[in-house]
């Protein structure tokens, strides 16, 4: 009998922009210096009232307290990992990373995202990542280029109309 194949994932890009930087940072030290000794306290008490297999503060509470160390632990080497990325000014007038990109359809509709590092990523807010194939498919191009892109609806086609970055 053959092993099913191993499933292969990409590996993440350990690019950060510096404003992603400091938000897992703001979030390691909320967890840290608030989030856990308030959970902790909690759990103190709901064990001091006895029976500890029905009580369910304190087994939700012990709960909690292993998934905000799972996350501290996760968030600690994270952040000893990435490689905060700061835009060069060769760079302006080209789609990189940490570009903010103003894109338009072939109906007209546009659509502004800004290529961030997979830890950041949000596309709610118009944040990709730079792994995803879409801001893999505008890397390099300049305003005015155009570019293809394949999703499961068949081919787009996309104008870009600006490329900004923050500054520094």
């Amino acid at each position: 009998m053959r092993k099913p194949p191993k499933q292969v994932f990409p590996k993440r890009s350990n690019y950060i922009t510096r404003s992603g930087y400091d938000e897992l940072e703001r979030e390691l030290r909320y967890l840290w210096k608030e989030e856990r000794p308030r959970v902790t306290q909690a759990v103190s008490e709901a064990a001091a009232l006895g029976d500890r297999s029905e009580n369910a503060e304190y087994i939700y509470g012990k709960k909690r307290l292993r998934e905000i160390d799972r996350r501290v632990r996760f968030l600690t080497k994270r952040l000893e990992q990435v490689n905060i990325v700061y835009p060069k000014p060769e760079q302006a007038g080209k789609v990189f990373f940490g570009a903010r990109v103003e894109v338009e359809d072939e109906e007209g509709n546009t659509f502004n995202y800004q290529v961030v590092g997979p830890d950041e990523f949000d596309v709610k807010n118009g944040k990709i990542s730079i792994d995803s194939p879409f801001a893999r498919a505008m890397l390099g191009k300049q305003v005015d280029d155009e570019f293809e892109f394949k999703n499961a609806e068949g081919e787009t086609l996309f104008f870009i109309n600006a490329i900004t970055y923050d500054a520094s």
